[in-house]
């Protein structure tokens, strides 16, 4: 008897041990299979993020912008939640500036993480993947489109909120790993120039200071982010403004050759901002960028387009006008009229603005993984990494 109890108290303890595995191994692989384990309900959700999660945080322009500005008070100009943007990809109008995707969209596929919510969108938000600021219009400058589109610096104080947010819910020192992992994407300066090169309201004599501004505020938001606590910036430089259709058909370009005097102006942003980036390294700690030189691709696919396997980079594939260079696309702006191509991705430009899909394909894998003379000194697979 004493040998039977010996052997019924041996196999349960067997049994107890066994059953321990099992909840451990369970509990493990749903942390494993989950990025973020989500406790309790709404707005008072804690997260537990893993290890090598690093999430992106997202500001800019129409280049960048997810949606949000379909929840501001704005016009049709700053707006594409209307056919036939997003129609590649999404199926319908996502308020994105593209027939599909935009580069953000990209670059959170590459990371593993999922599509980074415009912030705006209404509902809870949980922000441990990130979160998109982009606002189409949106200058360095605050009086760049004021009153219609979200600023660099009204992006930044979102993104001030939401370090507190994640700060509530995750704990300081859970949110300071997560804001120091985290890569920040910025891409702004467009619309700053873009306005003064259209109404011909900048010599060339005061380019120089005005330069200054934009960079300086650039610069001033990046300083504002590793205040925060993030340390790892991809930032895009200035593409040539003299090839962008619609600003060709203000300054009388023609469709073959770009606009030199707009486009150096782009040149000058770029070189300043170069320098500023470098300034950054030395006098923030732990600060790394990317640097992606969008001005040489964005120029070479223009001009050489059948080296990347697109038929035109003369004429948009939505607009009106001379060479679609009417900012039309929709029918909700100007102009209830607009020629639409039967396939986006034959051609460089979606409307007279803004890149089909496919060019934000090609230029999102640059950046995820170039060399240093497309990207440096760090591309953002890297920077994610680090």
């Amino acid at each position: 008897m004493k040998i039977e109890a010996k052997h019924i108290n041996k196999m349960a303890s067997l049994k107890f041990n066994y059953s321990c595995f099992l909840v451990l191994f369970v509990a493990s692989n749903i942390i494993i299979l989950d990025p973020t384990l989500c406790l309790g309900n709404g707005d008072d959700d804690m997260c537990l993020v893993r290890k090598q999660h690093a999430a992106l945080f997202v500001f800019g322009d129409s280049l960048f912008d997810a949606g949000n500005n379909n929840y501001i008070n704005t016009t049709a100009d700053f707006q594409s939640n209307y056919p036939p943007y997003g129609e590649t990809f999404f199926n319908y109008p996502s308020g994105r500036f593209s027939d599909g995707r935009v580069l953000p969209d990209f670059i959170a596929e590459y990371a593993k993480l999922p599509l980074i919510q415009p912030y705006l969108f209404p509902g809870n938000q949980i922000y441990s993947d990130g979160i998109n600021f982009a606002s189409a219009g949106a200058g360095a400058l605050v009086e760049t489109y004021q009153g219609l589109v979200i600023d660099l610096k009204t992006q930044l104080s979102y993104f001030q909120k939401v370090s507190k947010v994640l700060k509530k819910k995750l704990g300081d020192t859970e949110a300071k790993t997560l804001l120091a992992k985290a890569v920040y994407l910025i891409n702004i300066g467009s619309n700053d120039y873009l306005v003064p090169l259209s109404k011909n309201s900048t010599s060339a004599s005061s380019y120089e200071k005005y330069v200054g501004m934009v960079v300086g505020n650039i610069s001033n938001v990046i300083k504002g982010i590793h205040k925060v606590g993030g340390r790892k910036v991809g930032i895009l430089n200035q593409p040539p403004f003299g090839c962008i259709l619609a600003l060709k058909l203000r300054l009388n370009g023609t469709k073959g050759s770009c606009v030199e005097e707009a486009s150096s102006l782009a040149k000058m942003h770029n070189n300043v901002l170069s320098v500023e980036l470098q300034k950054l390294k030395t006098q923030l700690r732990g600060f790394k960028y990317s640097y992606f030189d969008y001005y040489n691709w964005v120029f070479d696919v223009i001009n050489h387009p059948s080296k990347y396997g697109f038929k035109e980079s003369g004429v948009a594939c939505c607009g009106s006008g001379l060479y679609n260079g009417d900012y039309t696309c929709g029918g909700k702006r100007a102009s209830k009229d607009y020629d639409l191509c039967k396939n986006p991705s034959d051609y460089v430009f979606f409307d007279s603005v803004h890149p089909t899909e496919r060019v934000n394909k090609i230029f999102s894998q640059i950046m995820w993984s170039g060399n240093q003379t497309s990207t440096g000194p760090y591309n953002l697979k890297t920077l994610f990494e680090v």
